[in-house]
């Protein structure tokens, strides 16, 4: 699927809703919950059930994102599906360390 910084996804398995942050120029394989993200205004995908082995969930507010294929998402609505590109999970984004102000 072909990602755009700003568009808004949803998963089909569960209350997963996430904005793309930054988009990658080639298309990738965005699931959760081992099924495939839709666009938030479309239907979910029929048939599909959440996969066990990637419920690992998903965090409001927080940041995932993948340096190597150039992905960053949003989670905008937490749920019990976990986020992958492809067969790699796609981790949250750490925070970065504040200088300290001595």
């Amino acid at each position: 699927m072909q990602l755009k910084a700003g568009t808004r996804w949803k998963s089909s398995v569960c209350e997963t809703q996430v904005m793309v942050v930054k988009a990658p120029a080639e298309d990738v394989d965005l699931t959760c919950g081992g099924a495939p993200m839709v666009p938030l205004d479309a239907d979910p995908v029929a048939g599909v059930t959440l996969d066990p082995n990637r419920a690992g969930g998903t965090l409001l507010g927080k940041r995932y994102a993948d340096d190597a294929v150039g992905l960053e998402v949003l989670c905008t609505k937490a749920g019990e599906g976990s986020l992958y590109v492809g067969s790699t999970a796609l981790p949250f984004k750490q925070a970065k360390a504040l200088p300290s102000s001595d």
